[in-house]
């Protein structure tokens, strides 16, 4: 005890403010070679190393000075279990410095990514964080505190930038900018919907083409970077990365409603032994549905029927809510039929859906075959009351009724 404290006396002597830091690092690399450091003394110089990272970016310095420290306490083989390059983005993070914390991270780069954590993975175990969705590495940190602050779309840009530029992120960077992706394109599809709403309900007028076309090429680019950071990510990384990289881009194509690609995403997922979770699939059936894509539905539905009643009814109540959103009415309702011979009863907003779906299609059609037939056949399941048809012929000037 009396030696380790003696270790702890020198190295707090020579980490003085005041004093030379290298020659702490130095006393403490001796130490190393001695092997006379254990985990108390790391712990120790760790806290050292802090320390200065923590006053040198307090006091405005060069970043590139903080680097070179880093640099410095990785030659000497500091290993304190974080990273210190997190600690120092971190810092400049919460004063505001953005700036700083970007040119940081930059320097960093290009002297090899110095001063991360090596308890394990490239750049300090980013793997396992990558896999628990959390970020790993300095430039996936970065953009993964962008995306904490809701900044979605600069921290893809952020790594976008840097690998264009010649830098090497790590690989799980691009799992954080697929994630951010992810966000940015849920609160992109929110804004849409609403604006449709409102546009709907005459608040205000519709869109010109031009405001059109900003919204197309917005959408464009998402799914053009998300194309892009799953490519980098699928050359660069490990058969680990590819069940993440597929997962995340069936939440981009989803989201964005994007039917056929996101079906894809579901297979190529299911060729890498990773289940999609059950909601999915109903999820990109009834986009598929809504886009009248009859193949897609296919195939996706080919493994319904062999699954519980239960599974099946959901199933076929996402395909009926994806065929009136689209405006299939007719399938909408043949759908619901065959829940019916299916034993399945849909539940009543469905059957309204449907209903209301095909009133509408009677005024633009005039034919009243589809109508009158779900009538009947919900009226003889006790699924609806006594109905009342009443057509107007205009030719005529005619009212006709009809009960069923």
């Amino acid at each position: 005890m009396a030696a380790l404290s003696t270790r702890a006396l020198v190295l707090v002597y020579f980490a003085q403010e005041g004093r030379d830091a290298y020659c702490a690092l130095e006393v403490f690399d001796w130490l190393r070679r001695a092997n006379r450091v254990d985990g108390e003394t790391m712990e120790l110089m760790a806290a050292i190393a802090c320390g200065w990272i923590e006053r040198l970016v307090g006091a405005g310095g060069d970043v590139a000075d903080v680097a070179a420290l880093l640099g410095e306490m990785d030659c000497v083989g500091l290993r304190p279990g974080f990273s210190l390059v997190e600690k120092a983005v971190a810092l400049y993070w919460d004063r505001g410095e953005r700036a700083s914390a970007v040119e940081f991270v930059r320097d960093v780069l290009r002297r090899g990514g110095v001063g991360v954590d090596a308890s394990g993975g490239e750049y300090g175990g980013a793997a396992s964080a990558a896999a628990d969705g959390e970020r790993g590495g300095p430039v996936g940190y970065l953009a993964w505190r962008m995306m904490m602050d809701g900044d979605y779309r600069d921290a893809v840009k952020l790594i976008v930038e840097f690998k264009e530029s010649g830098l090497k992120p790590e690989v799980y960077s691009y799992l954080i900018g697929l994630t951010a992706l992810v966000k940015e394109q849920k609160e992109f599809s929110k804004a849409l919907r609403k604006l449709n709403s409102s546009v709907k309900e005459g608040a205000i007028s519709k869109l010109d083409s031009e405001a059109m076309h900003s919204i197309e090429n917005y959408q464009s680019e998402l799914l053009r970077d998300g194309v892009l950071l799953s490519k980098w990510a699928i050359q660069e990384g490990s058969s680990d990365v590819l069940g993440l990289v597929h997962e995340r881009l069936l939440s981009l194509y989803t989201c964005a409603g994007c039917g056929l690609e996101a079906e894809h995403q579901l297979w190529e997922m299911k060729l890498l032994g990773r289940e999609p979770d059950t909601q999915l699939y109903d999820v990109v059936l009834a986009i598929c549905a809504s886009q009248g894509e009859d193949a897609a539905v296919r195939r996706l539905l080919a493994g319904v029927e062999s699954t519980s009643a239960g599974r099946r009814k959901k199933s076929m109540s996402w395909l009926l809510r994806g065929y009136v959103k689209g405006g299939f009415y007719l399938d909408a309702s043949e759908t619901l039929l065959k829940m019916l011979d299916m034993g399945l009863y849909p539940e009543y907003l469905d059957r309204a859906a449907v209903l209301t779906a095909l009133r509408r299609n009677i005024q633009e059609s005039g034919s009243l075959e589809s109508y009158m037939k779900l009538c009947k056949r919900l009226s003889e399941m006790d699924l609806i009351g006594p109905c009342v048809i009443y057509l107007y012929v205009r030719r005529f000037k005619l009212w006709m009724m009809h009960m069923l």
